[in-house]
């Protein structure tokens, strides 16, 4: 459970990260105690603490080593930037599968992670729900009002936010029901919801703490976790909106070749990803506001999650690949849209 000010837990600056990875490039796995780092985005890190606790459990009980995990978090874009400029992790357990390819096409993830493990390598899904003051005051319901002239929107950015993305995506996902597919109603009704967005935080968990603790805007464009953090946290400050249409987001993990090899903890690394999908840490997942991918495991959970959402998947937008072209590449519609 979370306290007030979103503390940070397990969290080392990815300077503190980088200068340790420098001093452990030895065997790894060769002594009693080992370490691997965890690179991940904004808000799990209420997830990998109490996930962390359980694994080295797990893998003490496994080899009979004991396990340290260092976790780094930010927005997932720039933690991917920092993988590939040299950030040593061992493992990746980022927002979307679109930043672990760009950590493969640097050579540093072979090809066919993805198939590696269960769901896509997805072990956890999420969506995009709206948060607001309690009461509501500005009675916001759906997307639709979001480009109202008296709401203030908070969301991250979506050059340098996985969450962001998936935000930008559900909205558009409304955009493209309402208006039928007109490209050009689209992209208005994008750039009106923009410019309603007082500050665009470089991380989902920035964005909530500008909403949350600095008290900007009326609604927060969030995971379905951090508003159900907040909501946790702050029960007579904030309530759930939950929109007409979102989109299923499937946060992506994979293993770092080029660093476990080098570092010789492969198999530390992947035993850590293939535990996420074993009922114990399924069921942390859920009490961390993440939704199993463990369907038995979910309906446990029914209480929680409204397991009867609308829910586009990036398949309906023809995989990241093509999102990242037209939406957020140099010169797409989220430049065009927001620079103008």
């Amino acid at each position: 459970m979370i306290k007030k000010k979103f503390r940070n837990i397990c969290l080392v600056s990815v300077l503190g990260i980088a200068a340790f990875a420098g001093v452990c490039s030895y065997d790894a796995g060769a002594g009693s105690n080992i370490h691997i780092i965890n690179v991940s985005y904004d808000p799990t890190r209420e997830l990998y603490e109490s996930y962390n606790e359980i694994f080295k459990e797990h893998w003490k009980e496994k080899t009979g080593q004991d396990v340290d995990v260092i976790q780094s978090h930010g927005g997932s874009g720039k933690q991917a930037l920092e993988v590939i400029n040299g950030l040593q992790a061992d493992v990746v357990t980022l927002a979307l599968d679109y930043d672990i390819d760009a950590i493969e096409n640097a050579g540093m993830i072979q090809s066919g992670w993805k198939e590696e493990l269960p769901d896509d390598s997805a072990p956890y899904t999420s969506t995009i729900v709206f948060l607001v003051r309690k009461g509501n005051p500005k009675n916001i319901q759906d997307w639709d009002d979001l480009i109202r002239d008296d709401v203030d929107v908070i969301t991250p950015n979506p050059k340098t936010s996985g969450g962001a993305r998936w935000n930008y995506l559900a909205a558009w996902a409304y955009a493209q029901k309402i208006y039928n597919n007109d490209e050009e109603k689209m992209e208005a009704f994008i750039k009106k919801l923009y410019q309603n967005v007082l500050v665009l935080d470089s991380g989902a968990r920035g964005a909530t703490t500008s909403f949350v603790e600095n008290g900007q805007g009326d609604v927060l464009i969030a995971w379905e976790n951090e508003a159900y953090l907040s909501v946790q946290d702050y029960p007579d400050d904030y309530e759930i909106v939950t929109p007409s249409i979102s989109i299923l987001a499937q946060p992506s993990v994979a293993v770092v070749d080029s660093v476990v090899d080098k570092k010789g903890t492969r198999d530390v690394a992947t035993e850590y990803l293939n535990y996420l999908y074993s009922d114990d840490a399924q069921r942390i997942a859920a009490e961390n506001y993440y939704r199993p991918v463990n369907q038995e495991i979910l309906e446990e959970y029914s209480d929680v999650f409204d397991l009867n959402m609308e829910l586009k998947t990036i398949d309906d937008f023809d995989g990241w690949q093509e999102v990242q072209r037209k939406h957020f590449a140099d010169g797409g519609v989220f430049d065009r849209i927001y620079g103008n």
